[in-house]
C-alpha cells in the first residue's frame, strides 16, 4: 500500500467521544505502518478516506462512505446487512456514536453466524433429487449420512439431511406431489412449509401441472422457488451418441431450456426461471447461476450460511465466496477501528495471534482446505499431503504472519502502547491489522483453492 500519512493528534481531531484519552501520535510523514500490505489503489483510498473522516470528525461523510461501500458489496455478493439495519448504522455514524455502530455490527455478525438455513428440495422418483442433495453437501452416494439414491420412489415423508460441516444448514428431501398423501392443495401444509427458507423443484424431464400448482402455492405463501432441470449431462451424452455428425452442445442445451420454458408456460407458470444442472458436474451448466440467485434472494442474515457451505467446484463459486467474505472483513475492520478509540478495548477485543490462527482455519474450512479435506484431495491426486503443502501457502500459518523486520517490530511496540491510550495511532494500527491480515488470509486460501481445483480437474482429463 505504500504509506499512511500521520498527523499531529489534537483534542479537536478526536471527535466528541474521543477527547481526553491521551491519544497522541508522533509528528512525521511516510512511516511504513504495515510492511507487505498489498498494492491496491481501491483499498488504499478506502482506508485513507475512512481514517481521515473518522479522525476529523467528518461523520456525515463517514456515514456516506460506509453506505457506498456497503452498496458495492450488496451488488456483488448480496450483502449480509438488511436495508433497515443499514439505515440504523448510517444514522448513528452521522451522530458520531461509534459505540452504537459497533453494537449494531456485532449483532449483525452474530446473527449471521448463528442463522439456520432450511432448503426444501421437491421431486419425484428418478429426478436426481437425492443426488442433488448429496452433491450440495459434498458427499458421495455411498458415504455415511448420504441421502439414499434409487430408481424407485424412496422418499415417503420429508427427510432432513444436515450439512456435514455446517450443522445449521439442512436440506430437506420432500416427496413429489400428486399422490393421495401429497396433493398440491394440501402439500405445503402437510410438509410444514413455514419452516423452509426456499424451495427447489427438480425434474429430469418435463415439469407437471402439479409442479405448477405447487409453485403457485409457494409464491402465494411469500416464499421463493426455483425450477431445476437435472441430468442434462445424460441428455448431452445421448444426443452426441445418437447424432455424432450434427451434435452441437450449446444448441442441445438451448433446446432443453426452451422446452422447459414452453412446458411451464403451458401449465400456467408465468416468467419461470430454469436452471439446467448435472449432479456430477456442478461446476458446469447453470449451477453457478443458481448459486448466485439463491445467495442474492435469501434473507440477508441467512446468506452467510449458504455462501460458506457451497462446494468449491468452480472458479465462479470460489470468487462468490471470496466476494461475500470481503464484506465481513470490512465490517470487522470498521468495528476494530471504532473500538480502538476506547482505551483498553483493543487489548480486550483486538485481533491477536490466537484469533488470527482461528480466522485462517475458518477460511480453510470455508474453501474445503481443512486438514481432512486436504487429505482427501491428496488421495484424489495420488500424492501426499506434504506435496500439497509444497505448492500451497495457506497451510502454514506462521509463514503468513511472520515478519522480523525492524519496521514490523516497531509497529507492534507502537500498537501495544497505543492500545492502552486509544486515539488515532491505535485506530490506524487496529484498522490495518484487521483489514490486511484477514484479506491476506482470505486471498491466500481462495487462490490455493483455485490451484487445487485446477489440479483435480486436469488430473481427470
Amino acid at each position: 500500500m505504500g504509506t499512511v500519512e500521520r498527523s499531529v493528534c489534537s483534542e479537536d481531531a478526536l471527535g466528541p467521544d474521543l477527547a481526553g484519552h491521551g491519544g497522541g501520535v508522533c509528528q512525521g510523514r511516510g512511516a511504513p505502518w504495515f510492511p507487505d500490505l498489498p498494492e491496491s489503489p481501491a483499498m488504499d483510498a478506502l482506508i485513507s478516506d475512512f481514517l481521515k473522516n473518522l479522525t476529523q470528525k467528518n461523520f456525515q461523510q463517514l456515514a456516506a462512505d460506509f453506505m457506498s461501500q456497503s452498496a458495492a458489496f450488496i451488488s456483488n455478493a448480496g450483502g449480509v446487512i438488511p436495508p433497515e439495519t443499514l439505515s440504523k448504522i448510517e444514522a448513528v455514524l452521522k451522530e458520531g456514536n461509534l459505540r452504537a455502530a459497533v453494537d449494531i455490527i456485532e449483532e449483525i455478525l452474530s446473527e449471521a453466524k448463528n442463522a439456520a438455513l432450511e432448503v426444501a428440495v421437491i421431486g419425484g422418483s428418478g429426478t436426481g433429487k437425492s443426488s442433488f442433495i448429496n452433491a450440495l453437501r459434498g458427499l458421495g452416494h455411498e458415504e455415511e449420512g448420504a441421502a439414499e439414491v434409487g430408481v424407485v420412489e424412496i422418499t415417503k415423508k420429508k427427510t432432513p439431511y444436515k450439512h456435514p460441516k455446517y450443522p445449521n444448514v439442512t436440506f430437506w428431501d420432500l416427496p413429489g406431489t400428486g399422490t393421495p398423501t401429497f396433493t398440491p392443495d394440501t402439500y405445503l401444509e402437510a410438509v410444514g412449509f413455514a419452516t423452509f427458507d426456499c424451495f427447489i423443484i427438480i425434474s429430469s424431464s418435463r415439469f407437471t401441472c402439479n409442479d405448477a400448482l405447487l409453485a403457485r402455492k409457494i409464491q402465494e405463501a411469500g416464499k421463493n422457488f426455483y425450477f431445476v432441470r437435472s441430468k442434462v449431462d445424460s441428455d448431452l451424452y445421448n444426443e452426441r451418441r445418437g447424432k455424432p455428425q450434427s451434435f452441437q452442445r450449446e444448441r442441445v442445451l438451448q433446446l432443453i431450456r426452451d422446452n422447459c420454458l414452453a412446458n411451464l408456460y403451458d401449465i400456467g407458470v408465468p416468467d419461470p426461471r430454469i436452471f439446467l444442472v448435472s449432479n456430477f458436474e456442478l461446476h458446469d451448466f447453470d449451477f453457478p447461476g443458481l448459486q448466485r440467485t439463491l445467495l442474492g434472494e435469501l434473507p440477508a442474515h441467512k446468506r452467510q450460511a449458504f455462501a460458506v457451505m457451497l462446494p468449491t467446484l468452480s472458479d465462479a463459486c470460489i470468487e462468490l465466496k471470496r466476494g461475500f467474505l470481503k464484506q465481513k472483513i470490512w465490517l470487522d475492520a470498521v468495528k476494530s477501528s471504532a473500538l480502538a478509540f476506547i482505551p483498553f478495548m483493543p487489548i480486550l477485543k483486538g485481533f491477536d495471534l490466537s484469533e488470527q490462527e482461528a480466522c485462517l482455519k475458518l477460511y480453510r474450512k470455508y474453501f474445503g482446505l481443512d486438514d481432512k479435506s486436504i487429505a482427501e484431495t491428496a488421495m484424489k491426486l495420488g500424492t501426499s499431503v506434504q506435496d500439497i503443502k509444497g505448492y500451497t501457502r495457506c497451510l502454514d500459518f506462521w509463514a503468513l504472519v511472520k515478519d522480523d523486520s525492524t519496521a514490523a517490530k516497531a509497529m507492534r511496540c507502537a500498537e501495544s502502547f497505543c492500545s492502552v491510550n486509544g486515539g488515532v495511532t491505535s485506530v490506524v494500527a487496529q484498522f490495518l491489522k484487521a483489514c490486511f491480515l484477514r484479506s491476506k488470509f482470505l486471498d491466500t486460501v481462495a487462490d490455493d483453492a483455485k490451484l487445487l481445483l485446477h489440479k483435480i480437474i486436469n488430473a481427470h482429463i
